[in-house]
């Protein structure tokens, strides 16, 4: 769709959003935030890690996304023995004696990573290769995935045992770490009374995949003044330990800060924040709502922190 200015465009994308979050809300009960912000990584053109509990419906939430968003959708189980030629695919022999290449389920515009610590790291990382560089290499070939390539990988925080978790620097491809938490009472309630009943919910297209690649081009182009490029930077730059810009509490609880992929995120991030409420350049407060989202997972903290009880989400809080 050809929009006659940019901020037609940041309109049009303020719309979508508040249509794509009532259809969404006919299946998902609450999960504002959640939603919120698989929105702003999808038209930010970035993946994103879901961390919660079982039973929080994450399938359920990439699920219902896909369906108003008109998107191919595959979901990927992940377990101790899938190998990387099981999510790629893999070159097979026709009745012709020919190698044929057999798209494996990456091949879509959304594709959801289930519990992807339970795989092992060189499934992992053709999974993060394809993320990154948006092809898989097989049998020398390249073959290109689906534009847009959206991929949400799901993490479950408790159990630990036998699995294998992703190393910083893989946890770096990741835009956003989205924490889900329980839904209070009276959401559970609506829940319960809508999953336990014959009602059927038919959800409505609201956006296509081209529209999507045309809303990505238009947050890359919103301006954003000096000072909350400045704000952002210096932000990601107070997480280093050992560095002239980093705080008492950073040098005291922090073994490894941020990197400049969090900067960059964090401008995109707040571009896509404001744009969402029709605002046609972020401000600092666009960068301090998506802090904790951008640099959840790039901060880690020492055994300091833990015995002293310090959160990576109390170590931003007190960073903003």
């Amino acid at each position: 769709m050809q929009y006659s200015s940019d901020v037609e465009a940041i309109d049009a994308i303020s719309r979508s959003y508040k249509n794509l979050s009532s259809e969404v809300g006919k299946v998902i009960v609450g999960q504002d935030d959640v939603i919120k912000a698989t929105v702003i990584s999808l038209f930010s053109n970035g993946h994103s890690l879901l961390v919660g509990v079982p039973g929080l419906a994450k399938t359920l939430l990439i699920n219902t996304l896909a369906n108003v968003l008109d998107l191919s959708f595959k979901r990927i189980q992940f377990t101790p023995d899938l190998m990387p030629s099981d999510i790629t695919g893999s070159e097979i022999l026709d009745e012709d004696r020919h190698f044929k290449f057999n798209k494996g389920p990456l091949f879509a515009n959304i594709v959801l990573a289930d519990e992807i610590n339970r795989t092992p790291p060189k499934t992992q990382a053709a999974l993060l290769e394809a993320m990154q560089e948006r092809y898989v290499t097989v049998g020398g070939t390249r073959h290109e995935l689906p534009s847009p390539f959206f991929v949400l990988a799901t993490q479950n925080p408790i159990e630990q045992e036998g699995t294998y978790p992703l190393p910083e620097a893989q946890l770096d491809r990741f835009m956003f770490n989205i924490p889900l938490d329980y839904p209070s009472y009276q959401e559970e309630l609506q829940v319960v009374r809508q999953t336990t009943s014959t009602q059927k919910t038919e959800l409505k297209p609201i956006l296509t995949a081209s529209e999507i690649l045309d809303f990505q081009k238009v947050i890359r182009k919103i301006p954003v003044a000096d000072n909350v490029l400045e704000y952002a930077v210096s932000l990601v730059s107070r997480t280093r330990p050992g560095t002239e810009r980093a705080t008492k509490e950073v040098n005291d609880y922090v073994s490894w800060g941020a990197g400049p992929r969090a900067s960059q995120n964090l401008i995109l991030g707040a571009k896509c924040h404001a744009a969402l409420k029709a605002k046609y350049s972020p401000d600092i407060e666009d960068v301090q709502a998506i802090a904790g989202l951008v640099l959840r997972h790039r901060i880690v903290v020492n055994y300091k922190a833990e015995a002293d009880g310090l959160s990576v989400d109390k170590l931003i809080s007190m960073l903003l």
